[in-house]
């Protein structure tokens, strides 16, 4: 775990809404020294009734701690991380939630912080906000994406341990633009999808009528469009030319549909329709084969970033890090197709 000297971590949540505060409530609850720090007064008064300590400045939140995750606006990270990073330990580790990566790291990256901050995204959401939505079992065995730098690797494994042994993370070590462009299709395009079919049926004319209908395929298909549009937008804009892109290929995708649909052509209709359905399957029909790899942990750390990021890349993640005299051990898992060279 992150603490100093093999002792529990203490550690602060900068921003308490869905994702900070469920990070909060579940460091709380695994007995950890947890302070929360949000900008919004009433806010910080509804963590003090959660008996978690939030003092009025993010000053007092982070100081004396060894972990601080930044979970506010996307557009607010550089700042904040520029902030928190002025006011702890130089050991002390930063990682952030934020659902875009390349921007943030290179901000930390042009701060001289690429030794303790570790860029970070817990695959989890719903579709609501606010502390008041934030539960500790939210984040209870995601996928949480962290990207590790080449002078970062101690403060990523001490992160990853963290979330490993609080969370029951599954911990997706990539490089911030790998993130970017793999979330554009994971994450950003179903919230631009789902809001492109809700806003259809809302000018639709018979919009009651619809939603009479509507069942569990529009409502699955529609979920995150009822999350904060403000957050939404962030996001988009925060991976504009990714999301942009991947854009492209869905219009590409639906062009086809729409061809075999005005050819009344079942034959290719199903075949596009099936492609949609294997990957689905494999959503949550995926094997995996387990495999142990041990480096130096004094050494340079080439070959162990390397092995990281095409875990990462190639689907894997990682569900032990350990670090023991002068090596490093983890435990990855990798899609039962044929392993990392």
């Amino acid at each position: 775990m992150v603490g100093g000297a093999g002792g529990q971590a203490r550690a602060a949540v900068v921003g308490t809404g869905l994702i900070g505060g469920s990070v909060l409530l579940r460091l709380r609850d695994a007995g950890l020294d947890v302070a929360g720090w949000d900008p919004d007064p009433a806010t910080r008064r509804r963590v003090r009734e959660q008996g978690v300590a939030a003092p009025d400045t993010v000053e007092e939140a982070v100081a004396g701690r060894d972990v601080v995750f930044l979970c506010g606006p996307l557009p607010t990270l550089p700042a904040t991380v520029a902030r928190v990073a002025a006011a702890t330990d130089d050991r002390c580790v930063l990682t952030d939630v934020g659902s875009t990566k390349a921007e943030v790291a290179t901000a930390a990256a042009t701060q001289g912080l690429g030794h303790r901050f570790v860029p970070g995204h817990p695959m989890a959401g719903a579709d609501r906000a606010g502390l008041d939505a934030a539960t500790p079992a939210l984040l209870d065995g995601a996928a949480w994406v962290l990207c590790p730098g080449p002078t970062g690797m101690p403060a990523f494994r001490r992160l990853a341990a963290l979330l490993i042994d609080v969370f029951h993370a599954r911990v997706v070590p990539m490089s911030a633009p790998e993130h970017d462009s793999a979330a554009a299709l994971a994450s950003h395009l179903p919230h631009l999808l789902a809001g492109a079919l809700a806003g259809t049926v809302q000018r639709s004319a018979l919009r009651d009528a619809v939603l009479a209908l509507a069942a569990g395929s529009f409502s699955d298909g529609t979920r995150v469009a009822g999350g904060p549009p403000e957050r939404t937008a962030n996001m988009l804009l925060g991976n504009r030319e990714r999301v942009l892109a991947e854009l492209d290929a869905v219009r590409a995708y639906l062009d086809e549909l729409t061809e075999a649909l005005r050819a009344g052509d079942p034959g290719k209709l199903a075949g596009r329709l099936a492609e949609g359905r294997t990957a689905r399957a494999a959503l949550h029909g995926r094997a995996f084969t387990a495999h142990r790899r041990e480096f130096p942990a004094a050494a340079d750390h080439a070959g162990e970033l390397a092995f990281l990021r095409e875990l990462g890349a190639a689907g894997g993640h990682l569900t032990g890090c350990r670090v023991a005299g002068a090596a490093v051990t983890y435990t990855a898992h990798l899609p039962a197709t044929p392993p990392l060279g």
